[in-house]
C-alpha cells in the first residue's frame, strides 16, 4: 500500500492514536479486504450506488420518511455543505452526533464523514456528566442534536470549552440544521481521506465508569461490511434492516446503516424500538433482517399476535450471551433460528458467529471469515479444548483507543482480549462464560458497576456501597446495590425507590439499580478494597 497523507487538517486523531507498537496485529487476507490508500467510506457506502444508476433504490424509512440513495445522498451532501461552509468544519474535527435512531440522525453522520469530520455518536440517554466527559476526551468541536434532546448538551456545555458549535434538528428553528441544509445545493465533492483517516470514535463504557474512545479507520468500516455480513448474516439487496440498537453503538451502527448500504439494501430507522413495538414496526415497514438484544426477543416473543410478521426471514442477537431458552421461545413463536454472534465496540462489530444453520443452543459460534480466534491462559498462551480463558481475537480490526494507558490491558501480544471468559468446545465452537471483569451486562446494556456505586454515593444517607449484576431471568442480569446508610436514616421501601430515583437523575437512567440490599458493612481487603466477588456469591 503506498502511502496516501491525511486528508486530516486536524490532527487531533493521528496525534492520540496508541504508538503503533501497542496497536493489534491487522491481519487482512483475502480479496474483500485489500483496500486502496485513499478511502471515504461515505463514498463506498452510499455514493457508489448513486453512481452506478440504482439511486432510486430505497436506503432509509422512517417515521414520515422514505429516502432512496438518491435522496440520503442529497441530503447528506447539503449537511456535509451546512458543516463546512456555515461551521468551519475542517476535516479531522470531531461532531457529536446526539438523538434516537432516525433518518436524519443517518444523514447527520453521512454529512460529518463526507466532510473529512470524525462521527462521535453518543446514547440518547446520556445525562450531562457523561457527555462532558465525551466532549473533553474527544475534544469535539461541533454538535449535531435533536433538538428534543437539546436540554442535557446545554447543561453541559459550561464544562465542554471545546465544543464551539451546536445545531439542532427535528426542530422549526429558522436557523436549525434543515432549514440551513435547505438552503444548499445538493452537490458535495467528498474529501478524498487516506484509508487510515479516523472517521469514527465510538465510545465504551468500560468498567471505571470512565468511557474509553475506540477510534476507527474508514478502512475499519468497510473491512466489517465485508466479514460477518457478508459470510455470516448473508442478506441481500431486497431486505429491509430493522432493530432496537442506537446508531451510537457500533453494533446498531453496523447492523442498521453500514451494513444495509453496503449491500444495497434499506434501513427502517424507528425511534422507540422497544420490545412492545417492534413487532408492529416489522409489519409497518415489511422488515426482513431485525437486530435486537436477547432480552428484547424474550419479551416480544409474547407479543407478536395481531402483527404481520411474515416478512421477517433473519434475527440477529447480540450485546450479551443468548440464553438457550430465549433462542427456543423465539423459534417456537416464528420458526426463526437466532444468528447469534459476538463483538466489541473496540473491533467494531461482530468476530464470533455462526449461522442459522449452525446454530448450536449455548455457543456462540466460530471465528468469522477474516478472524482468528483463541482461548488465552494468564500467560497469554492457547489453552486446550474445555479450558475456560480469555478470548482473544485479530482480524482486519482491531483496538487502538484514544488517548488511552487501557489499551496495554486490551491488546496483548497482537491480540485483541475483549474482557470475556471462553471456553473452546470439543466441536471448536466458542462458549461464552462471563465477562472477565466488573461488567454488567442487563437487557442487551453495558454497565460498570462502580460508575452506579459513585452515583449512589452522592447521596447524603448513603455511607457506602457495592454494586454487582446478580443473575436475572428476563435481563440476563440485573444491577444490584448493597448499601451501607448513614447514622440516624432506616431502610424502608421508600428509601430503595428515593435512592433508585436519585440514581436515575444522575446518570443514564437504564443503569439504576433495579435490587438494593441495606447492609450493616461491606466485605472489604485489609487495604480497604471493596470484594466485589464476595457480594456476588452472598
Amino acid at each position: 500500500m503506498h502511502d496516501v497523507g491525511s486528508a486530516h487538517v486536524d490532527t487531533f486523531a493521528a496525534d492520540h492514536l496508541p504508538p503503533r507498537e501497542q496497536w493489534p496485529d491487522f491481519v487482512f487476507d483475502g480479496p474483500d479486504l485489500q483496500f486502496p490508500a485513499q478511502l471515504n467510506c461515505a463514498t463506498e457506502l452510499l455514493d457508489r450506488w448513486v453512481a452506478a444508476g440504482q439511486g432510486d433504490r430505497l436506503a432509509v424509512l422512517g417515521e414520515g420518511v422514505r429516502w432512496s440513495y438518491a435522496g440520503l445522498q442529497a441530503q447528506a451532501n447539503r449537511i456535509a455543505r451546512v458543516l463546512v461552509e456555515d461551521l468551519g468544519l475542517v476535516p479531522g474535527n470531531r461532531v457529536l452526533l446526539r438523538g434516537p435512531n432516525s433518518p436524519m440522525l443517518a444523514a447527520c453522520w453521512f454529512g460529518v464523514v463526507k466532510a473529512g469530520g470524525i462521527a462521535v455518536g453518543s446514547m440518547p440517554l446520556l445525562r450531562a456528566k457523561e457527555l462532558t466527559q465525551i466532549v473533553a476526551k474527544a475534544e469535539i468541536s461541533h454538535a449535531l442534536c435533536d433538538a428534543r434532546l437539546a436540554d442535557e448538551l446545554a447543561l453541559a456545555r459550561p464544562g465542554c470549552p471545546t465544543l464551539r458549535h451546536v445545531l439542532h434538528f427535528h426542530g422549526d428553528a429558522a436557523d436549525g440544521l434543515e432549514a440551513r441544509a435547505a438552503a444548499k445545493p445538493s452537490d458535495f465533492d467528498n474529501v478524498p481521506t487516506a484509508a487510515e483517516d479516523t472517521c469514527l470514535i465510538a465510545f465504551t463504557s468500560g468498567t471505571t465508569g470512565q468511557p474509553k474512545g475506540t477510534m476507527h479507520f474508514h478502512r475499519d468500516v468497510m473491512a466489517a461490511c465485508a466479514c460477518w455480513p457478508k459470510h455470516v448474516l448473508r442478506a441481500n439487496a431486497d431486505d429491509v434492516f430493522i432493530g432496537s440498537p442506537p446508531l451510537a453503538f457500533t453494533f446498531g451502527l453496523g447492523g442498521l446503516l453500514l451494513f444495509p448500504l453496503s449491500i444495497g439494501a434499506a434501513a427502517a430507522l424507528i425511534e422507540r424500538p422497544s420490545p412492545e413495538a417492534l413487532p408492529a414496526a416489522i409489519d409497518k415497514y415489511r422488515a426482513s433482517v431485525l437486530f435486537t438484544a436477547p432480552t428484547s426477543y424474550r419479551a416480544m416473543a409474547g407479543k407478536l399476535a395481531g402483527h404481520d410478521i411474515s416478512s421477517l426471514r433473519k434475527c440477529v442477537a447480540a450485546g450479551e450471551a443468548l440464553p438457550a431458552a430465549t433462542r427456543a421461545l423465539w423459534k417456537e413463536a416464528t420458526g426463526i433460528e437466532i444468528i447469534d454472534g459476538i463483538g466489541s465496540t473496540e473491533m467494531l462489530h461482530i468476530f464470533i458467529s455462526h449461522d442459522e444453520a449452525h446454530a448450536r443452543p449455548g455457543a456462540t459460534g466460530t471465528a468469522v471469515p477474516g478472524y482468528t480466534a483463541c482461548v488465552l491462559d494468564e500467560r497469554g498462551r492457547p489453552l486446550p479444548r474445555g479450558q475456560v480463558g480469555r478470548l482473544a481475537v485479530k482480524g482486519p480490526t482491531g483496538c487502538r483507543y484514544l488517548a488511552d494507558p487501557r489499551q496495554t490491558e486490551y491488546v496483548q501480544h497482537g491480540w485483541n482480549v475483549t474482557g470475556d471468559a471462553y471456553l473452546l468446545d470439543e466441536d471448536g465452537s466458542f462458549v461464552y462464560q462471563a465477562r472477565t471483569d466488573d461488567m454488567i451486562v442487563s437487557g442487551g446494556y453495558n454497565i460498570a458497576g462502580p460508575e452506579v456505586e459513585g452515583a449512589l454515593l452522592l447521596h447524603p444517607k448513603v455511607a457506602e456501597c457495592g454494586v454487582v449484576g446478580a443473575a436475572d431471568e428476563e435481563r440476563g442480569q440485573i444491577v444490584k446495590a448493597f448499601v451501607v446508610l448513614r447514622p440516624g436514616h432506616l431502610p424502608s421501601p421508600d428509601l430503595v425507590r428515593e435512592l433508585q430515583d436519585f440514581v436515575k437523575q444522575t446518570i443514564a437512567p437504564y443503569k439504576y439499580p433495579r435490587a438494593i440490599e441495606f447492609r450493616d458493612t461491606l466485605p472489604r481487603t485489609e487495604t480497604g478494597k471493596l470484594q466485589r466477588f464476595r457480594l456476588r456469591t452472598a
